[in-house]
């Protein structure tokens, strides 16, 4: 999953953005690390334990531009009047030619939708619920294709974009495999990644799929806006506060706690044991390091951020690898709370090393 999403052509990403991203933008691509959809799908499957439901997003929106190749490649050879192996109907080919380019992003979900984008997207599902008692090929496969599956079949993450290339090429029964795949793989009870939706959609989806023989993307709308929702609501909020206002993923947190309880029990352990030895001044000196250890460690460990990190624009995404923090907002913000954490830093490092120092010695 994670190459496919990493070699997936993606939109230009917005870099006049002076805000934190929305979760549509991240799934449309338009993000850059670490706010990208890379990033989200790690912290779904590590942090939250529920990739299942981006997974099933996924494979809708592919579902999705899958169709669209298809419907694409057949308007465009009734555009230029290319001969079909099947005669369509009379409805069938007014739907198809008056269908524009559809261009707009498939991972949008319908709240999000222009008006014009609704009307292409149902006029695509209503060519293909006409459609769908054949298995006409696309133009470009139907030479010595016919009857056998195209070399995407029963992978719609092969088709990663909507890209207008004849290389795209999609037959029929593909999208059909396709919507049976994403029925059997996540919403059948007792599926090997069953995500939990209420029973009514569940069973909506199953009966039009299995009943009805529809495969067109509207099938999915009404589940794939509740997983949005749902992904909205209870994941992404921690998901901005992990990537946009911090750089270290938990298990770097749980150590840093470790080793910052540590050095700062270290540390006041030395400078009693120092103070009632009656040592110099300049022996306590030496307690910079514990406590400037310890209150690093700490201060990293309470706002989720290692602020010399953050300075030179690296941001953890697995334990001990870095990437390089590219969105521009996102690379202000943690700047700007580098500052402050490492100015609350030197001060309670410098409190204690004063006090420490300073205070008189008394040997016992």
């Amino acid at each position: 999953m994670t190459d496919h999403i990493s070699s997936t052509p993606s939109p230009q990403p917005d870099l006049n953005r002076n805000r934190l991203p929305t979760l549509f933008e991240v799934l449309s691509r338009r993000t850059l690390p670490p706010v990208d959809l890379f990033s989200f799908y790690i912290y779904m499957r590590d942090q939250q334990r529920s990739v299942d439901y981006l997974d099933f997003w996924l494979d809708v929106a592919q579902h999705m531009s899958l169709c669209r190749h298809y419907v694409r490649e057949l308007r465009r050879s009734v555009l230029v009047s290319t001969p079909e192996p099947e005669k369509r109907s009379n409805r069938s080919s007014a739907i198809l030619e008056g269908l524009g380019d559809m261009s707009h992003p498939a991972a949008g979900p319908s709240m999000y939708a222009t008006e014009k984008e609704r009307d292409q997207d149902a006029q695509m599902s209503a060519f293909l619920r006409e459609d769908r008692g054949g298995t006409h090929d696309s133009p470009q496969s139907s030479n010595g294709a016919r009857g056998r599956p195209s070399p995407g079949i029963g992978s719609s993450r092969d088709i990663t974009s909507d890209s207008n290339s004849p290389a795209h090429t999609v037959a029929r029964q593909d999208i059909r495999a396709s919507a049976e795949r994403i029925l059997y793989t996540f919403l059948l009870p007792g599926a090997e990644r069953e995500i939990t939706l209420p029973g009514s959609i569940t069973q909506d989806v199953m009966t039009a799929i299995e009943e009805f023989g529809r495969d067109d993307p509207e099938v999915f709308d009404v589940a794939k806006d509740y997983v949005f929702q749902a992904m909205e609501r209870d994941a992404f909020p921690g998901f901005l506060r992990m990537k946009a206002l911090g750089n270290l993923i938990p298990p770097t947190l749980i150590m840093r706690l470790i080793i910052g309880l540590l050095s700062v029990f270290g540390g006041f352990w030395t400078a009693f044991v120092l103070i009632f030895l009656n040592e110099s001044r300049k022996t306590r000196l030496w307690l910079i390091l514990p406590f400037t250890i310890g209150v690093y460690c700490l201060a990293s460990y309470q706002y989720s951020l290692d602020p010399i990190l953050a300075l030179v624009g690296f941001s953890e995404y697995t334990p001990f690898n870095f990437s390089r923090v590219r969105e521009p907002y996102v690379r202000r913000l943690l700047a700007q709370r580098a500052f402050m954490v490492l100015t609350v830093t030197v001060l309670i490092d410098a409190a204690l090393c004063v006090l420490f120092v300073l205070v008189p010695g008394k040997r016992l």
